[in-house]
């Protein structure tokens, strides 16, 4: 298929990216800048292409469209509510009004129990996906990764580093709440599976690895992975975890703030099985990330 792929230079649109060739599909990257001698990628802004007709001469000869476009916090270079809901919109609009039928979507697990702008953003793209979808017009399948972990992500290099660490202080929100880590590689192998035998599947569906933990036992696992004994780990206060976020609100390049750590008190987990049937094999689980998606 000839696939155009939006985010292909980011964490997760990369490794699609590489998955897709490997299945022999051809795929046309996006990027934010015009390409230098490349005829290949197409430039794309999804700061400001908030109409159909943005779209439509780029999705000519295109057989399926994947959006992998986020951001995790909202700034004046990448404002949340144009990248995760007005462009997207109309891009799946443009997919109908072009033939284009099949679109896949990368969204995150418990957007619909999260009041904060990333959920708030991403949830009302999926729910005009799924009305084009009830609408007959597409052909959408959405996928909600947990925590998704592999080589080059912001939040795996944070984890990683934390599990370096021989004594830590750390959130009570990460000793409360649940993840499902997946493995970046199991969620490019559902994108490809989505495009061939899965072909026909609509709708949401939850990517999580096998078993359910906290954050802290997710860095104290990775530790053990990297041959590293147990680390001494104290609870960081409420008052100075809410201090710290709302200092991280005053600096954009800083990945923990209000919102983030509002994301990090809720449980993030689902049933493993409809992933698993998805990829026809059990993902990986959180005890083999980094022998498998780091290495």
């Amino acid at each position: 298929m000839n696939i155009l792929l939006c985010g292909t230079s980011g964490f997760i649109g990369r490794h699609i990216h590489r998955a897709l060739a490997q299945a022999g599909h051809q795929v046309r990257p996006t990027t934010s800048k015009p390409p230098h001698g490349s005829t290949q990628s197409i430039t794309v802004d999804f700061n400001r292409d908030t109409d159909a007709a943005a779209w439509r001469d780029r999705l000519q000869g295109i057989d399926a469209v994947i959006n992998a476009v986020g951001v995790l916090r909202d700034t004046r270079q990448r404002p949340i509510q144009a990248v995760h809901t007005d462009t997207p919109k109309a891009l799946f609009n443009a997919c109908a009004q072009a033939g284009v039928r099949r679109v896949i979507h990368i969204s995150a697990l418990g957007i619909d129990h999260s009041k904060v702008l990333y959920a708030t953003t991403k949830l009302a793209a999926e729910q005009h996906l799924l009305s084009l979808n009830a609408q007959g017009l597409l052909d959408a399948a959405i996928l909600r990764p947990s925590i998704v972990f592999g080589a080059g992500g912001d939040g795996s290099k944070l984890f990683m580093a934390l599990a370096q660490c021989p004594a830590l202080m750390l959130p009570r929100a990460m000793s409360r709440a649940r993840v499902q880590p997946v493995a970046v590689g199991d969620l490019a192998d559902a994108v490809t599976r989505l495009l061939g035998e899965s072909r026909t599947f609509r709708g949401i569906m939850p990517c999580v690895g096998l078993a359910p933990l906290s954050m802290l036992e997710l860095v104290a696992s990775l530790r053990h992975q990297l041959g590293k004994g147990r680390a001494l780990v104290l609870p960081l206060p409420d008052l100075l975890t809410t201090l710290s976020a709302r200092i991280g609100d005053q600096i954009p390049a800083l990945p923990f703030c209000t919102d983030t750590l509002a994301l990090m008190q809720q449980d993030n987990v689902a049933a493993p099985q409809p992933f698993a049937a998805l990829l026809g094999r059990e993902p990986i689980g959180y005890q083999h990330l980094v022998s498998t998606s780091w290495h």
